[in-house]
């Protein structure tokens, strides 16, 4: 709806036009009747009178509503939002635009206030996490920085805002990765930090958010707890060791020290000499377990067919059958002898959980959203515990060292995979999924080098099963 061009030029012209019949016929009435001049030019000034009148009186009232309105309206565009108009109400329409106007004066009164106190919280907020915070605009300028970001760069905000970001030596964090982690020195601190980078927009323009994160003290943290748990971990197996090789020693020095020497002191120093010995060596495998770890190689990719590959790893489990329910033919980049390891564990452990239920062991291969996943499934008894799944040296079997399933996320992680396990959904047992980034993915096989089936497996599987066993 548009409203009229000049609302105080056409109601007056709207009083004169609906008023012209009426003034019309009492003239006409006036002049033509026998009157007496007096009385003629009498009336005739009282007609023309109140119908001009009436007129001009319209244009009045509708130039100062017209203008309570724009001085209302005014008020709102420059923020004061406490100017009220009277005579609101429901009766008539000049009410109800009134009513109106004073419910958006409250309304935009309030959200101000929510604004504000939204702004207000943004910045204490801002300014007190431990975070370094810039703001720039398009052209690079620092327009915003918070306490943190003060002592990063050892000077006052009033002192950094309006500089640009080549003379504060934060340009070369505008470009480049959204996030990174890099060494970071600045006048007021130097050290491994987090870079985040991010786009805004104000006032229509786009300006750049960088927060820098200080890893120093959360990575001493880690370190910390690291050697924490090192030195708990390998004390235990070190004191379970020891213990018992002390209490023999002793038992056999008495025997060798005694006068006369015990009949059976042959048997009894054999036996002794035994126990020291596997003891001795639980601790050696143990350490040398604990090496392999801590050492794992960096992988060299080769092409690995997929089928090939899995068949023969699951024909070294001579305890039961593995199925081999298969996938599309797929060739994947990894480092064979790493990922034979990898998958040597999981079918293991699949293994000894369907030994204890009487169940089987499938692997099958997919592509999952341009990646390859493999999937390991028994038919055990399930995951009881999977928070300890991937705790160093932490282990449900009797004779398990607790590192298999560790190394073998590792694999999966050095070929920037994942390796998660799982309960079967709507069954018993568990699922190994191990997926990968299928680089070569779909290659035709005949264009890869042929590999046989244990052409890359079988110098290592002796000592891979029992590196992982676990």
């Amino acid at each position: 709806m548009r409203p009229s061009r000049s609302l105080d030029r056409t109601l007056p012209r709207l009083v004169l036009i609906g008023g012209l019949p009426g003034a019309v016929a009492t003239l006409a009435w006036l002049w033509l009747q026998p009157h007496t001049p007096e009385v003629r030019w009498t009336v005739t000034v009282a007609v023309l009178g109140c119908w001009l009148g009436s007129a001009v009186a319209a244009r009045d009232r509708a130039t100062r509503t017209l203008n309570v309105l724009a001085n209302l309206l005014a008020a709102l565009r420059e923020g004061d939002y406490s100017v009220r108009g009277a005579g609101a109400g429901t009766v008539d329409a000049l009410g109800l635009v009134m009513l109106e106007i004073n419910a958006l004066g409250d309304t935009l009164q309030s959200q101000r206030l929510e604004t504000v106190e939204a702004a207000a919280l943004l910045r204490t907020v801002i300014g007190e996490i431990d975070v370094g915070v810039f703001a720039f605009d398009g052209a690079g300028v620092l327009r915003l920085v918070n306490r943190a970001g003060e002592r990063l760069l050892g000077r006052p905000a009033e002192a950094a805002i309006g500089r640009s970001a080549d003379m504060l030596g934060l340009s070369a964090y505008l470009g480049g990765p959204a996030t990174r982690t890099s060494d970071v020195s600045l006048p007021g601190a130097q050290g491994r930090w987090e870079v985040r980078r991010g786009i805004f927009r104000q006032n229509g323009l786009p300006h750049q958010l960088l927060v820098f994160t200080d890893l120093s003290q959360a990575l001493r943290e880690e370190e910390r707890q690291a050697w924490q748990r090192l030195i708990r971990v390998l004390g235990h197996e070190i004191n379970n060791s020891l213990t018992p090789i002390k209490s023999i020693a002793r038992s056999l020095r008495r025997i060798v020290v005694a006068d006369p020497l015990p009949t059976d002191w042959h048997e009894e120093v054999q036996h002794g000499l035994t126990v020291i010995e596997g003891r001795s060596g639980a601790l050696s495998r143990f350490m040398a377990a604990y090496a392999r770890l801590a050492r794992l190689p960096k992988p060299h990719p080769r092409p690995v067919l997929v089928a090939p590959w899995v068949q023969a790893i699951t024909e070294l489990e001579k305890r039961l059958s593995v199925v081999v329910v298969g996938g599309p033919p797929t060739v994947i980049a990894a480092d064979p002898d790493q990922l034979d390891q990898l998958l040597i564990n999981l079918v293991r452990n699949g293994t000894d959980a369907a030994l204890d239920t009487g169940g089987g062991v499938r692997v099958s291969w997919r592509g999952e959203n341009g990646d390859f996943e493999l999937l390991v499934e028994d038919d055990g008894p399930g995951l009881s515990d999977t928070a300890n799944l991937f705790v160093p040296f932490f282990t449900t079997k009797p004779n398990g060292s607790g590192i298999g399933l560790v190394l073998s996320r590792q694999i999966a992680e050095a070929h920037g995979g994942t390796l998660t396990l799982e309960n079967r959904a709507g069954a018993r047992g568990c699922v190994a999924r191990l997926r990968l980034p299928a680089t070569t993915a779909g290659l035709p096989q005949q264009r890869v080098p042929a590999l046989g089936p244990l052409a890359h497996v079988m110098p290592a599987h002796k000592s891979t099963r029992d590196a992982v066993q676990g």
